[in-house]
């Protein structure tokens, strides 16, 4: 955590401190607390200080390991199991016993417990401006080694990902008596599937040790959605997105990494749509710096693919085909966070870090994403993804 920013971005609250009731999932509480507590508990930042009030069970382990400077437990307060109302209480007591009558808290915070304190008279104000967010958006050296930790675990797993998709056969004629139809990638006989990649990036990462719920490895038409996680065999001569985006089971903080693969000849459309977006990409990457803005890397992406007549949400707010997304996103302890690579997007600070991922989708085409995470520096950016761009594979 970075006091000296924290403070300087909590300083103008309207209010005495700032309150967080979250469990760890929640990356403002995990943030501010340093405390990894699967069960909701109570963060208050007061004065340059930060106070944690956790159950009994969790008490001796936030004393050791959290980043808090004072820690108490339920039990202080004469609580432990309690109904509602009697939490409510033990709640107002704790912000009161550290000197506030009114707090500011995230716009999700839960409306129960904003509506009981200021049923006890504490004034609850909604920070709107998500300065948690914004003090996380800015990295420490520490926070940018974390997440290029993570990173190399990524690049291990698209490594397996990519080398279960180059030792593939491919299904002919007699595909049905090869286990699929004719096209389809095999593997030890079998058809190749975006389940059994997935597993193979899943086992990759653990063993690094990270993990994620979700993987993305979508062929064919399925890769003409961004989202799609693809399911079923896959096809050679067709675009796969393989898009992988693990955490630190140590540091929690998250990496992201997209490749676009094709096993055998990819049709001239994909080809054109890889090398459009190979040289947005590097438009966009031109345009990372200091002061510029996250909208001027869009718009260097863009102005790629508009040139070569592809539509994009700049040209056509309500396409379905072309570049339909963001060019990227802050990436930390969420996966999508501060700052936004889109329009309207504000200006980036040397530490943030940033994915930066162009790409064109057409379900009659299929899909092409080239995605890597980079650090912003004082005089342009680092690339924190050590991974080559090659399409046939």
């Amino acid at each position: 955590m970075n006091r000296t920013r924290l403070d300087a971005r909590l300083a103008d609250l309207d209010t005495d401190g700032y309150l967080l009731d979250a469990d760890q999932d929640d990356a403002n509480q995990l943030y501010l607390s340093g405390f990894t507590g699967p069960d909701p508990f109570v963060t208050l930042y007061v004065d340059g200080a930060v106070h944690l009030l956790v159950s009994g069970l969790e008490y001796g382990r936030a004393r050791s390991e959290s980043a808090a400077d004072t820690v108490e437990r339920h039990a202080d307060y004469d609580y432990e199991y309690g109904g509602r109302e009697a939490r409510a209480d033990m709640y107002a007591a704790f912000v009161r016993d550290k000197g506030a009558e009114s707090v500011s808290m995230p716009p999700r915070a839960p409306v129960g417990t904003a509506d009981a304190l200021r049923d006890r008279g504490i004034d609850v104000a909604v920070d709107g401006d998500d300065r948690l967010g914004d003090v996380r958006a800015v990295k420490t050296d520490e926070e940018v080694d974390a997440i290029r930790e993570a990173q190399r675990a990524n690049e291990a797993a698209m490594r397996a990902a990519e080398d279960l998709l180059a030792e593939a056969d491919v299904a002919g004629d007699d595909a049905p008596a090869a286990g699929g139809e004719a096209g389809t990638l095999l593997h030890e006989g079998e058809p190749l599937t975006s389940e059994r990649v997935a597993e193979e990036i899943e086992v990759t990462l653990l063993r690094h040790g990270c993990a994620l719920d979700e993987t993305i490895v979508a062929g064919g038409a399925q890769a003409a959605d961004p989202h799609d996680r693809g399911s079923g065999p896959l096809r050679a001569n067709e675009a796969i997105i393989v898009d992988v985006f693990p955490r630190s089971k140590a540091t929690k903080y998250n990496a992201d990494m997209t490749r676009t693969f094709c096993v055998g000849e990819p049709p001239a459309a994909l080809r054109e749509w890889y090398d459009l977006t190979e040289r947005a990409l590097a438009a966009a990457l031109d345009a990372v710096e200091p002061g510029a803005t996250g909208a001027d890397v869009h718009a260097a992406a863009c102005e790629v693919y508009e040139e070569a007549g592809e539509p994009t949400f700049r040209t056509d707010p309500e396409t379905e085909t072309g570049f339909i997304h963001s060019t990227g996103h802050g990436i930390g302890l969420d996966v999508h966070e501060s700052p936004r690579l889109a329009s309207g997007g504000g200006e980036l600070e040397s530490g943030h870090i940033i994915t930066v991922e162009p790409g064109l989708y057409d379900p009659d085409v299929g899909g092409v994403r080239i995605e890597d995470l980079v650090v912003v520096t004082d005089d342009g950016y680092e690339n924190c993804t050590d991974y080559p761009i090659e399409f046939v594979v």
